[in-house]
């Protein structure tokens, strides 16, 4: 892939084609394969973004249809978040695969302590899936969604309260519920009594990530612990949240630079703190500038420094086969290199992608970040693909797919700060680029606008299923 594409840190935003309004599409369910894409001149389209009366263009808040789309999203546990919630509104079966390599935080003390692989990402995915129905609901969310205090005094304190059943988040919570929270939570403080030689720091401690982790150790499986947490919490059955790598091991990550530099660990990679169990600022403007770009990141041993100490885990059986049937792949914004692509580098995930005839989005970011400083849209493209090429790891199983095969189409935040680069996109074979309505974030900058975003996507899939419809 040519490195070119990335585009220089001081790329200037191209002049694009007009935009042209593209009306909504016709949803048409359930869905048959997907053609494949027909080359054609690049358009930037403006989705329509607005709510309309007409069945096929909004998006009902009725019970589950049995048509609705399926869909597989690779994603942190910060950004996508934002829009779990609309996504609901389209579909409930999504498949949410996440990374369990995140060392910062509350989850970087438990993995001292405790090891295993980290939990963080997965609890708020859970969190932000789980029924908000009714009072108990909102109560049991409210718990498991709670954070200490900072002061570690006051953090030891309030954990003590809550662990013991006394604290006034119990309200509400009945007492089947109540009593299989504390259970594990109970469970989660003797592990640590049990271990008198570290001492566990509760501050700023995710009462959600201590119960997460109880149940993991408890029953020696880490998807034992998504099941109990997704039946605590009342996920829908058909919303599937899925560790990339199924293991009860401890997982870091690593990163090499252009310039040969090893970084371990995920919160290295991506927000440095300077404090012991600071609190991670998202903020681009906080943290320091890489010396280098990113070349490649990769798995290494609990206790290696270098490139050396490589380690290839296998991929979650569970991701694959939703990888092989879901009716749209979702590259979702947020940290590329550290939320993304630790999910693409693994073997398996590449081959059955480029194998797909489907809708294969790319979420743009709205905002550069440390990793991807000076990125165009078509550099995301090309990491992206090298990653799942596995270009620059173990030369034995690295593929040669072409960027088109795993990206058919990006969504862009309206008055984003990425520049796109529309000659770099056509010659990677990419021809769908689409404008979707955004935000203004105080804390991390330009974001997708929740609502715009699910209806773009809607009228994508309904787009493939019009021209896959007409063919046939």
């Amino acid at each position: 892939m040519a490195d070119s594409c990335l585009g220089p840190p001081s790329i200037s935003k191209a002049s694009p084609p007009p935009l042209l309004l593209r009306p909504p599409p016709q949803l048409l369910f359930p869905f048959p394969s997907f053609p494949k894409p027909i080359p054609r001149p690049l358009v930037l389209s403006m989705a329509s973004l607005h709510c309309s009366s007409s069945p096929s263009s909004s998006i009902s808040n009725s019970s589950p249809r049995p048509s609705q789309p399926s869909l597989l999203v690779f994603s942190g546990g910060t950004a996508f978040n934002g829009v779990v919630e609309e996504l609901k509104q389209l579909t409930t079966r999504v498949a949410h695969v996440l990374p369990v390599s995140d060392d910062g935080g509350s989850t970087a003390e438990i993995v001292r302590v405790l090891g295993g692989p980290a939990v963080g990402d997965i609890r708020s995915r859970c969190l932000r899936l789980s029924d908000q129905s009714n009072a108990e609901a909102l109560a049991v969310r409210r718990l498991l969604g709670h954070r200490l205090p900072l002061d570690p005094k006051d953090a030891k304190s309030q954990w003590y309260d809550i662990v013991g059943g006394e604290h006034s988040f119990w309200k509400g919570v009945s007492r089947p519920y109540s009593e299989t929270i504390r259970a594990f939570l109970v469970y989660f403080q003797n592990e640590i009594l049990r271990r008198p030689n570290e001492s566990f720091c509760f501050s700023n401690g995710s009462i959600g990530n201590f119960f997460f982790a109880g149940a993991r150790i408890f029953f020696q499986s880490l998807d034992a612990a998504i099941f109990l947490f997704s039946r605590v919490s009342d996920i829908p059955a058909e919303s599937l949240v899925l560790p990339v790598i199924s293991t009860n091991d401890r997982l870091t990550l690593g990163c090499e630079l252009w310039d040969g530099t090893i970084i371990r660990g995920q919160n290295e990679i991506s927000h440095p703190t300077n404090g012991f169990m600071q609190p991670i600022d998202k903020g681009w403007s906080s943290v320091p500038a890489l010396p280098s770009r990113i070349k490649r990141v990769f798995y290494m041993s609990s206790e290696g420094r270098n490139s050396l100490h490589e380690v290839f885990p296998m991929v979650n059986a569970s991701v694959l086969d939703q990888l092989s049937n879901v009716d749209c792949i979702v590259y979702a914004m947020g940290s590329l290199f550290t939320s993304v692509c630790p999910s693409l580098v693994l073997r398996g995930i590449g081959e059955i992608i480029s194998s797909r005839n489907c809708p294969k989005v790319l979420l743009l970011n709205g905002t550069h970040d440390r990793e991807t400083s000076g990125f165009s849209a078509s550099g995301f493209v090309t990491s992206i693909t090298d990653t799942l090429n596995r270009k620059y790891g173990d030369p034995d199983s690295c593929l040669e797919n072409l960027p088109n095969q795993y990206i058919n189409t990006l969504l862009v935040p309206k008055d984003g700060q990425i520049p796109i680069d529309v000659q770099c996109l056509t010659s990677q074979g990419i021809f769908d680029v689409i404008m979707v309505e955004s935000l203004c974030d105080p804390k991390v900058g330009v974001i997708f606008n929740p609502k715009s975003l699910i209806d773009t996507l809607a009228n994508l899939i309904g787009r493939y299923m019009s021209t896959n419809v007409m063919k046939d």
